[in-house]
């Protein structure tokens, strides 16, 4: 099969809708045997069935080591990895004087450590079998500033910025190129959660923190899972052999940097 990622096998983590799936599906486009990773096996299999074209499913739980090892275990059966996408990811809000020690732990468990590990391994069974890897780290706009009442998931989401400079830094010597996607505000399942955790802590009808964000992008509207998709084959590519440690910003314009 011809394509940009022809030959080349790639994981993609929280795999099985949003962000995650269009990746998924302009990597199997792209000519990439595909693995959707995801904590629902189930909905994982449905995407892969969907897909079709060589993909296919494995439950993964960023949140549990034994699952990540399983998972790397099961990917090199499948011939090993060459692309690992890390998007799986949780969110929540509150004031600072409301953060609760049981949302920074799920959202840092998730977000920050289940990202870390999950690359760690990647990146050993990429080393061990000498193959030339690329690793993208799903980050966010979040990331790049604080936000009133998104303290934690704004937090975690640096310290996915802080991680990608530094495993790129050090995992390019071994032949592994680590990069990440910041994406702006993405109409995805996960902003119905948003914007009902917004309408609570700013007396707004439900919806109407949805439309003043879209309506602030300068590109003009919310970006959708297909936006980010070019942007991760772009990283994942021979296109980007040169490109090391960086975080794309893919948000209409939102950051600039």
């Amino acid at each position: 099969m011809s394509g940009r990622l022809a030959g080349r096998y790639a994981a993609v983590t929280g795999g099985a809708g949003g962000i995650g799936r269009a990746i998924a599906e302009r990597y199997a486009d792209e000519g990439a045997r595909v693995c959707i990773a995801d904590i629902s096996e189930d909905a994982a299999a449905k995407t892969a069935d969907a897909i079709g074209r060589g993909a296919h499913a494995c439950r993964l739980d960023v949140g549990d080591l034994s699952s990540i090892v399983h998972f790397v275990q099961f990917t090199e059966s499948r011939g090993g990895l060459h692309v690992l996408v890390n998007n799986a990811a949780v969110f929540d809000m509150a004031p600072i004087l409301e953060i609760t020690e049981e949302s920074f732990d799920r959202v840092f468990a998730i977000n920050v450590k289940g990202l870390l590990f999950t690359l760690q391994a990647a990146a050993r069974q990429m080393i061990a079998h000498q193959r030339r890897g690329a690793i993208i780290n799903l980050a966010s706009q979040a990331g790049r500033r604080g936000e009133a009442l998104v303290g934690v998931y704004c937090a975690s989401k640096a310290a996915v910025i802080s991680l990608t400079q530094s495993a790129g830094l050090d995992l390019i010597r071994k032949g592994v190129r680590v990069n990440g996607i910041a994406p702006g505000v993405v109409d995805t399942p996960m902003w119905a959660e948003v914007d009902a955790l917004f309408a609570r802590y700013e007396d707004r009808p439900i919806g109407e923190k949805k439309r003043l964000v879209g309506e602030a992008v300068p590109y003009g509207r919310m970006g959708r899972p297909n936006d980010l998709a070019g942007a991760a084959v772009f990283l994942a590519s021979d296109d980007a052999e040169y490109v090391v440690a960086q975080t794309l910003n893919v948000d209409g314009g939102n950051w600039m940097s």
